[in-house]
């Protein structure tokens, strides 16, 4: 399992750096850590350009009643999405092509593009 941020100061602290360095060694992405990755980078970051808005628009697709209801529906859509068996390919390809615009664009904004 890897651990990604994206630069948020917190992360970035010492101490979080040697907890994350122990937890997840040489296997966690972001500012300070073994893997760089540019800061506040969400459009390249499969979790926030595909895992939120997925499962933001599988929970909240019909209104939810109350508190329990939410977390049912947050557990049920995540194994829906770990389950599926073509996901990863579509993330795959989804990061390639926000990889090629990013380079096209030379790391300028290029979301309005996707």
């Amino acid at each position: 399992m890897w651990f990604q941020h994206y630069g948020a100061p917190s992360h970035c602290s010492q101490q979080m750096r040697n907890y994350l360095n122990v937890t997840f060694p040489d296997k966690w992405i972001g500012r300070g850590g073994p893997v760089a990755w540019p800061a506040r980078s969400p459009d390249l970051s499969p979790l926030d350009f595909f895992l939120w808005g997925q499962l933001k628009s599988m929970v909240y697709e019909t209104p939810v009643a109350n508190k329990e209801e939410l977390v049912a529906r947050i557990v049920a859509a995540s194994h829906e999405i770990k389950d599926d068996p073509n996901v990863f390919s579509r993330v795959r390809r989804s990061m390639v092509r926000h990889c090629r615009l990013c380079n096209d664009y030379g790391g300028r904004h290029f979301e309005h593009l996707l």
